[in-house]
């Protein structure tokens, strides 16, 4: 299975208000091993960014003149992920950058790329609810080191979050095939064990004996013993 871990940074909060893309990052996962290969791209938004997001990620106006548009990376961007599952921390908000992205330049959203979307927010809040979830939150519980993470980054995010997501899902793909077969070895073994039951007859000193107490019992009920109404040989295996 082919997966990327995608992350993107932002001049704000809001596609809608007209906020862009800064800097995108693209990881590649294959069956659960990160194969090197990566896309990593800073935009020019051709914007201010708000100075509350200059904060998280670091990235200036300055910094991003001489660097290509979201027009010029975008074919790029959906080649290195065309066909593969996506990983995203609270992905609807980088889903609906991208799509803004994608609709500006009259191309199809981003499910038409993809094999869906797997957001780690929301598998985190529903594994830890009530708890932060946050990438920070999730590293210190997994024990991943998130030191170089000084600031929030595209790239450093990705390799973050594919560490968090294997450890968000770690042993779920063998959890129920392994207790599938615990469980069957478990019932060939207790039929190995399982001794076949040996039926010993009653001796004629036992019937006798038997029959004496059952005796005893009707004389005090007056007759009301069940057990002398059977027939003599389920009597003699019924004691």
């Amino acid at each position: 299975m082919r997966q990327i871990i995608l992350d993107t940074e932002t001049t704000g909060l809001d596609p809608n208000q007209g906020h862009r893309i800064i800097e995108v990052a693209a990881v590649e996962m294959v069956n659960r091993r990160l194969t090197g290969n990566h896309l990593h791209r800073y935009v020019n938004p051709d914007r201010d960014i708000d100075a509350g997001a200059m904060q998280v990620h670091g990235i200036t106006p300055e910094f991003l003149q001489d660097k290509p548009r979201f027009a010029d990376v975008a074919q790029e961007f959906v080649d290195f992920i065309q066909g593969a599952e996506l990983i995203i921390h609270n992905a609807p908000f980088d889903v609906g950058f991208l799509n803004m992205e994608f609709r500006l330049l009259a191309m199809q959203p981003l499910s038409n790329w993809c094999d869906g979307v797997i957001d780690t927010l929301a598998m985190a809040k529903s594994l830890h609810p009530g708890q932060r979830n946050n990438l920070d939150a999730l590293c210190k519980r997994y024990g991943v080191d998130n030191t170089a993470r000084t600031l929030h980054g595209a790239l450093v995010d990705c390799e973050l979050l594919a560490a968090v997501y294997l450890a968000l899902t770690r042993g779920q793909e063998s959890l129920s095939i392994g207790l599938e077969t615990r469980s069957e070895a478990a019932g060939q073994t207790a039929a190995r064990a399982r001794p076949k039951p040996v039926l010993l007859p009653a001796s004629a000193e036992e019937l006798a004996s038997h029959a004496s107490v059952l005796a005893a019992i009707a004389k005090d009920s007056k007759g009301a013993c069940l057990w002398g109404a059977a027939p003599p040989e389920l009597q003699g295996a019924n004691g």
